[in-house]
């Protein structure tokens, strides 16, 4: 595509730029620890930056340069993703036995905490799409 000149020369692209997906093979052990465990929650790295009040450029660096996340964010991290600390550091062995965190788990949570009116629309409109769907 063509350039376009503004503000004194610099140069505006107007070519879209998409950055690569890293390379699971080139994570630190703690990288390929938090992605996964991210995937299994059922997180993007934007929904997870956005549970952790932090950036998802932070998110996408724990998972790819970091060797382990600052001491401040890890009792979030780890509660968010639902595991312990020491089973997101790698200390212990993750557990078998926990269920995981879904999207559609955690929209059905955020629906619980609306308002009674909100919530039975919201339930006529699912019984609509589960009646349609039993066609």
């Amino acid at each position: 595509m063509g350039k376009q000149v503004y503000n004194q020369g610099h140069l505006m692209v107007r070519e879209s730029i998409t950055m690569p997906k890293q390379n699971i093979d080139d994570l630190t052990d703690f990288g390929r620890r938090l992605v996964m465990l991210r995937k299994v929650a059922g997180y993007t790295q934007v929904e997870l930056a956005k549970e952790l009040e932090v950036s998802q450029r932070m998110v996408s660096y724990y998972e790819g340069h970091s060797e382990y996340p600052p001491a401040s964010l890890l009792p979030r991290l780890a509660e968010v993703l639902g595991v312990s600390a020491d089973e997101l550091l790698g200390i212990k062995p993750l557990k078998k036995t926990k269920k995981p965190d879904t999207r559609l788990q955690r929209r059905v949570q955020q629906i619980e905490k609306l308002p009674i009116k909100e919530r039975r629309q919201l339930s006529l409109v699912i019984d609509t799409f589960l009646k349609a769907a039993q066609i």
